[in-house]
């Protein structure tokens, strides 16, 4: 049987979740392209038959040779922790739109983009959402994957590029704490989704939860699992009885489904100022006095 792509990249490939999706990928294309910043590439153990091509996805002339004859991308490159706007912007926002516009000029045929589930962390846990509720990101790192969404619909729109954007819960080899038995996705459930993903037809483009069967589940399958054809085959609810002690601090990080990340930041406040010099101590002041500060109303 014919294998669905000639040409498959990979980006994020030295990252956590690229080392495990590399390998059963390598079954899918005749030629797998594995990318990430040089000095990660070329420390990681990546599988053999692959190709590494090292780039900077800020780099728009290197990004655009990247993906020179690719078929399709699964697009796991970029920052994947909240932090300071501006390395996010280049990573997650300028990274992302080269990646589109080469795939533009390349003729690729679908992206698999690694959304998050950050993009709906300000809504509380009480809720259970299907697709149609609003994004409610929870910092820049949630924010800058809702701009990729938007992206993402942009060029299939305009341009007829299909992608699957997966908002993807917690993926880890077992659930690490009580918040993930709601947003846990195994890692033989992430390739389960990745490889719908990319072989389910005439998928335009598609968001989808990015989860396993999680009976405590904060987001609601509307079909679109059907649609591509993926069935998670574990549930969280397996290891409760591990994890579900293990609470986040009191606070919005347990109120809210973003979890820790919204005990980060802000980043981008400016530096406190230096305290001031004392004034001269005894004689005439050699300049104008210093003004007593004023303290807030109710501050003792």
């Amino acid at each position: 049987m014919a294998l669905p792509f000639h040409t498959l990249l990979l980006t994020g490939a030295a990252g956590t979740l690229g080392r495990v999706l590399a390998p059963p990928l390598l079954g899918l294309c005749s030629r797998l392209r594995l990318s990430d910043l040089p000095g990660p590439l070329a420390h990681t153990d990546l599988p053999a038959g692959a190709e590494r091509q090292a780039c900077d996805l800020a780099d728009t002339t290197a990004v655009h040779a990247l993906l020179h004859g690719v078929d399709a991308v699964v697009h796991l490159g970029g920052i994947s922790l909240e932090g300071p706007f501006g390395p996010i912007l280049q990573a997650n926002i300028l990274g992302l739109h080269n990646l589109y516009e080469a795939a533009r000029r390349q003729g690729v045929r679908r992206v698999v983009f690694a959304s998050s589930n950050h993009v709906t962390g300000c809504w509380p846990r009480a809720n259970t959402l299907d697709l149609s509720d609003r994004p409610r990101p929870d910092g820049n790192y949630g924010l800058s994957k809702l701009f990729g969404e938007g992206l993402a619909s942009l060029y299939w729109d305009r341009y007829r590029i299909e992608t699957v954007c997966l908002r993807i819960g917690t993926a880890t080899p077992t659930p690490p704490d009580a918040r993930a038995l709601a947003t846990w996705l195994s890692l033989p459930d992430l390739v389960r989704l990745v490889t719908a993903a990319l072989t389910a037809p005439g998928v335009g483009c598609t968001i989808a939860w990015g989860m396993s069967a999680n009976s405590r589940a904060f987001w609601r399958d509307d079909g679109t699992w059907a649609k591509l054809g993926y069935q998670p085959q574990d549930n969280a609810e397996t290891h409760a009885a591990a994890v579900q002690h293990i609470l986040q601090p009191a606070g919005p990080q347990r109120e809210l489904q973003g979890g820790i990340f919204l005990n980060m930041g802000p980043y981008d406040d400016p530096p406190p100022e230096a305290p001031s010099a004392p004034p001269p101590q005894g004689g005439a002041a050699s300049g104008p006095a210093e003004p007593v500060p004023r303290r807030p109303l109710g501050q003792a």
